[in-house]
């Protein structure tokens, strides 16, 4: 009796998680996906930005989606460029000086579902990451802002396209 229950218990939630995806992404017919090259056209340059960018949003795609990734032609497409990369100070201290900075980064994105139009849109995303304003946004004080805006802005350009949020 025990082992029927348990393989109840066993049948039904695997047949009730079945429907959901973890990832929250629906790519419905979709079996591809392009992601152009974002050049940086802002008028602050950080050299490695464009394709970190770039390669950060390919990896989230294919990690979190079973799409092929593709040069040309994909069911799904991604172009734009990133239009701001931008240092400004906070907070200040008792001397007038800045004793925090922030660095934003702007991404201008279309996204074209050549299978259902409706979803395209062109649309601005940005996030920043705040840092001592004594020290120098290079070398690991970069990399750890980098990887917090990234990280941040791939992730609501994956909800804004294909978890719809």
């Amino acid at each position: 009796m025990k082992k029927i229950i348990l393989s109840l218990i066993i049948i039904t939630t695997l047949i009730g998680c079945g429907a959901y995806s973890f990832t929250g992404g629906n790519t419905g017919d979709a079996k591809t996906i392009q992601i152009d090259f974002f050049p940086n056209q802002a008028p602050l340059v950080e050299p490695v930005l464009t394709q970190r960018f770039t390669n950060d949003l390919q990896d989230l795609f294919t990690r979190q989606t079973n799409l092929t990734l593709t040069n040309k032609n994909g069911d799904l497409h991604f172009s734009g460029e990133i239009t701001g990369f931008r240092v400004t100070p906070m907070s200040g201290t008792s001397d007038q000086t800045a004793a925090q900075n922030r660095l934003t980064v702007t991404v201008n994105v279309r996204f074209e579902n050549k299978l259902e139009e409706k979803d395209d849109f062109e649309k601005t995303f940005s996030f920043y990451s705040d840092f001592d304003a004594n020290s120098q946004l290079t070398g690991s004080v970069l990399e750890t802002a980098l990887d917090e805006i990234v990280e941040r802005i791939t992730q609501d350009i994956f909800n804004a396209s294909v978890a719809k949020w």
